[in-house]
């Protein structure tokens, strides 16, 4: 093994669970993804789709079977079976005598952990943006006034640009569809969802956001930024525990069901009723929705940010 970096700790804080703790861990994970994910792989193998619950499958780059994989977290030591089956994972070490004696294992036992160095050797500007994203989006005052209009803004005038979503009609109708545009201010704050914007909708917004401004636009009000809490907790695997990767999946694929229900297309028949944000009720309703939902990920940003906390001054050091 490589000597390590100064800026990594000479001795790590290791600690062993339980090996009947971290096996119930790893079969209650598997059943909480198995509950998106295999009606996913049904639709995909049939050859249908669902234009709300493929979303987190199909636009973010974590695929059902890197989902399914539970890892416990930076700092934890795994044995047995668990070892075994990881023992050629990505990011995953065997430790030395002197940690496996410092859990009360003798030397030699078969056990691996996460592997800060060679995680911060491959990933350290992934850590730095993610610090960087999540403690400047917390810092910034939440935005409550979008009403969803991005998903109407990617079909404005779809006509002129022969645009389609293949399986999905739009409840009001194009023309109305458009109105509702011209009728309401549109201020999106997530590149993310602006850059879908079509050619005629894109000057109609009023903030410009892009890749560079990025991490100075996010704000905590955004369902697309709260979404991509997802996103950033995947990205750092498996130094994060699967536990906290899954509630972020599930934040998202609930915001996810409600930006569907608020957007221009009739998903009645899906099971997913309008939120009609082209009415007063409407969008008081959706930004009732969006607060709760920015109140739960101001939790799961903060944990992300504690957990991340370690990793980013080893990086920075």
């Amino acid at each position: 093994m490589p000597p390590r970096p100064s800026w990594v700790p000479a001795v790590e804080q290791l600690s062993l669970p339980a090996a009947e703790d971290c096996r119930a861990r790893e079969a209650a994970h598997v059943q909480r993804v198995r509950r998106y994910a295999d009606p996913y792989l049904a639709r995909r193998s049939a050859g249908r789709k669902h234009p709300v619950e493929d979303f987190l499958f199909t636009y973010y780059t974590q695929k059902p079977g890197q989902l399914l994989r539970w890892h416990p977290g930076a700092g934890v030591v795994l044995t047995g079976e668990q070892a075994t089956a990881r023992s050629g994972w990505k990011h995953y070490r065997t430790p030395d005598d002197g940690e496996l004696a410092s859990v009360g294992l003798p030397a030699g036992t078969g056990a691996v952990t996460f592997d800060r160095h060679a995680f911060l050797a491959d990933r350290r500007e992934a850590v730095t943006f993610a610090e960087i994203i999540l403690r400047g989006t917390a810092a910034r005052p939440a935005q409550f006034g979008c009403f969803g209009l991005h998903e109407w803004a990617m079909v404005y005038r779809q006509d002129k640009f022969d645009l389609r979503h293949e399986y999905l009609q739009l409840r009001l109708g194009p023309a109305g569809t458009d109105q509702v545009v011209e009728e309401n201010r549109i201020r999106c704050s997530h590149f993310d969802a602006f850059r879908f914007y079509t050619p005629d909708a894109i000057p109609r917004n009023e903030l410009a956001p892009s890749r560079e401004n990025q991490r100075d636009m996010e704000q905590p009000g955004c369902l697309h930024a709260n979404m991509d809490l997802y996103k950033w907790a995947y990205k750092l695997l498996p130094a994060l525990p699967s536990e906290l990767v899954m509630d972020c999946f599930e934040l998202s694929w609930r915001i996810r069901a409600m930006d569907m229900q608020a957007s221009p297309y009739d998903l009645a028949e899906w099971g997913y009723p309008a939120i009609r944000i082209e009415t007063p009720d409407g969008k008081a309703t959706y930004v009732e929705h969006q607060r709760a939902f920015a109140a739960e990920a101001a939790e799961l940003r903060d944990r992300l940010a504690r957990e991340l906390a370690p990793l980013h001054s080893e990086s920075t050091a």
